[in-house]
C-alpha cells in the first residue's frame, strides 16, 4: 500500500480535496499482490460438479480403450461420486488380498490406487478370452499369472487415461509404478489420511458386471482433476535423473529373488503334507523381481557369510562392476 507521508492527520474527510483524491486513486494500480494472495479455489459446489464430470468422462474414456482388450459387446465403465474416508478404512474395504497397483497418473506426486479382488480379475481373463466373464465365489488363493498381466494391462490404460485427464501426459505419461497382493505393504498413503474412494463397475454388453476401487489422497485429489493448477515441467527443463532423487526416490520397494519355479498338478497340490520333498531346479541367473515384474537377474552367492545376489543383468543398464569379496557358489545355496 501506498502511504503518502504528507497525509494531514486532520483532514476534512467530510470534503476531500480532489487533488489528493485523485493522487491516491492513481496511485491504486501501484498494488502488487503474490499469486497465492490473490488466486481464489473452487468453491465445494464447483468442486463437486468438477469431480462428477470428471468421472463421467473417465469413464467413457475407459470403456472406449478397455474395449480393445475383449471382445463380445458394448464395453461400460462408471465411475462412482467418491467417498471421504480414513486410509485404515480403505485397507479394509480391500481387504488383506488383492490385485493393488501403484499409477503414476502424471508428474510428481501424481498417483492413485488402483485394486480389483482375485475372483474379478480371474472373471475379467475369462471374458477376454471368449467366456462369460462371471464372477465366481470360490475364494483363490493364487492369481493365475495370466489374470496377473491382464490385470496390469488394465491398469496401465487406468495411469494412462487420468493422465490424459489433465494434461500430464503431454510432459510425464501414466504406467503402473509397482504392484502387490498387500495394500498396506504398497502404502499408497497412510492409515490416517483422508483418502477419496472411487468404486468402478465395468460391464460388457448383458454380461456379469465387475467392480475395482481407485483411491487418492484428498489433497492429491485436485492435482488429477482437469485444469489442475500444479505446475509441470515442460520436456526442456527437465533435468536428467540418476534415478537418486526425486519425487519417488525414497519410495520403500519390496524386492524378491526367486530361486525356483515348478508347475504341480493340481491333484498333487492337493495332497501335499508335511515333510513331502519337492526337488528345486536353481537357474544360474536368478529374476530379481518388483511385484510382477522382473527388474534384473543375477547369480546366487555369498557376502559376508551371507546369501547373496549378484546382478549381472539390467533391462536398460550395463553391467555394473562389484566388489572382489563377493564369493560365487555355481547356484548352490550355502
Amino acid at each position: 500500500m501506498n502511504m503518502d507521508p504528507s497525509f494531514a492527520p486532520n483532514a476534512d474527510l467530510a470534503n476531500p480535496d480532489p487533488d489528493r483524491a485523485g493522487s491516491f486513486a492513481n496511485a491504486r494500480p501501484l498494488a502488487q499482490h503474490c499469486a497465492e494472495l490473490t488466486w481464489r479455489g473452487p468453491r465445494p459446489e464447483e468442486r463437486a460438479e468438477n469431480i462428477s464430470a470428471w468421472c463421467r468422462d473417465l469413464g467413457t474414456e475407459l470403456a472406449q480403450e478397455l474395449a480393445q482388450l475383449f471382445s463380445g459387446g458394448k464395453f461400460k465403465v462408471t465411475i462412482s461420486e467418491p467417498e471421504m474416508l480414513p486410509g485404515n478404512d480403505v485397507f479394509e474395504r480391500i481387504g488383506k488380498v488383492a490385485v493393488n497397483s501403484l499409477l503414476r497418473c502424471g508428474e510428481g506426486d501424481q498417483t492413485m490406487l488402483f485394486s480389483i479382488d482375485y475372483p474379478t480379475a480371474i472373471a475379467l481373463t475369462d471374458c477376454s478370452f471368449g467366456g462369460d466373464g462371471a464372477v465366481s465365489e470360490d475364494a483363490c488363493e493364487q492369481l493365475p499369472r495370466s489374470a496377473g498381466m491382464l490385470v496390469e494391462k488394465v491398469a496401465a490404460i487406468f495411469a494412462q487415461i487420468i493422465a490424459m485427464s489433465n494434461g500430464s501426459a503431454q510432459y510425464s505419461g501414466g504406467d503402473v509404478l509397482v504392484r502387490s497382493e498387500s495394500v498396506t505393504r504398497l502404502k499408497p498413503f497412510s492409515a490416517a489420511a483422508q483418502v477419496a474412494f472411487f468404486r468402478v463397475t465395468m460391464a460388457m454388453g448383458d454380461k456379469a458386471q465387475w467392480s475395482a476401487a481407485l483411491a487418492v489422497e484428498n489433497d492429491r485429489l485436485a492435482t488429477l482433476l482437469p485444469g489442475s493448477t500444479s505446475k509441470l515441467k515442460s520436456p526442456e527443463s527437465q533435468a536428467p535423473s540418476d534415478g537418486t532423487s526425486g519425487a519417488f526416490a525414497a519410495m520403500p520397494l519390496p524386492l524378491e529373488a526367486v530361486l525356483g519355479e515348478i508347475d504341480m498338478p493340481l491333484g498333487r497340490l492337493e495332497t501335499l503334507a508335511a515333510g513331502d520333498e519337492i526337488p528345486l531346479v536353481i537357474p544360474r541367473e536368478l529374476p530379481l523381481r518388483v511385484g510382477e515384474k522382473t527388474f534384473a537377474h543375477g547369480t546366487l552367492g555369498t557376502l559376508e557369510n551371507r546369501m547373496a545376489l549378484r546382478v549381472t543383468r539390467l533391462p536398460d543398464q550395463a553391467g555394473r562392476k562389484h566388489p572382489p569379496q563377493f564369493r560365487q557358489t555355481n547356484g548352490v545355496a550355502p
